[in-house]
């Protein structure tokens, strides 16, 4: 049976002793990059929502101009009808 060298066990040891002490601040670092990525996508959904919203106003604003704008052209139209009917019975 061979010994092991009292060298090599002290080297694995504080291999493993340096390991284990990583482990909270590795962890810790992987909860922080997790959060920070978390946050990154919540303010990009946010804009990205932000953005929609703000092409419905403007679609919402552009339809209401132009029934705003087709309100005389409509009543024109009527105005002539009647008038053609009008004639037509004369």
């Amino acid at each position: 049976m061979s010994t092991v060298s009292t060298q090599i066990t002290d080297a694995v040891t504080q291999s493993n002793v340096k390991v284990v002490g990583e482990a909270p601040a590795m962890a810790m670092g992987s909860l922080y990059q997790t959060m920070a990525h978390s946050t990154g996508l919540m303010f990009e959904n946010s804009v990205n929502s932000q953005n929609q919203q703000n092409i419905l106003a403007q679609t919402a604003t552009t339809q209401g101009v132009m029934q705003i704008y087709s309100i005389d052209t409509v009543a024109d139209a009527i105005a002539i009808a009647t008038q053609l009917q009008a004639a037509a019975q004369n």
